[in-house]
């Protein structure tokens, strides 16, 4: 079987929001990075709900990215945090 390639679009730098940039920093990062630092502060700041653990539960920094949302899934937050990346 071949090997699968990673997504070349996944792999682009792209530039965070200054809402984001709060949580992963401001320089440019690809996606998947992108993901593993919001989960290092989830995580860190213990943001994943108690009772539902695909729900993220927003401290005033998320609640940026989130707009303005004070709970959102996992699936939710990957596309919320897309349209913070350029």
């Amino acid at each position: 079987m071949a090997k699968r390639k990673p997504n070349a679009a996944f792999m682009k730098p792209l530039q965070p929001s200054a809402a984001l940039a709060e949580i992963v920093g401001s320089k440019p990062l690809p996606r998947t990075q992108v993901v593993k630092k919001l989960w290092i502060y989830i995580k860190k700041n213990d943001l994943q709900d108690k009772k539902n653990r695909r729900n993220i539960n927003a401290d005033a920094n998320l609640k940026a990215v989130f707009a303005g949302k004070k709970q959102v899934s996992m699936f939710e937050m990957t596309k919320l945090v897309s349209k913070h990346l350029k």
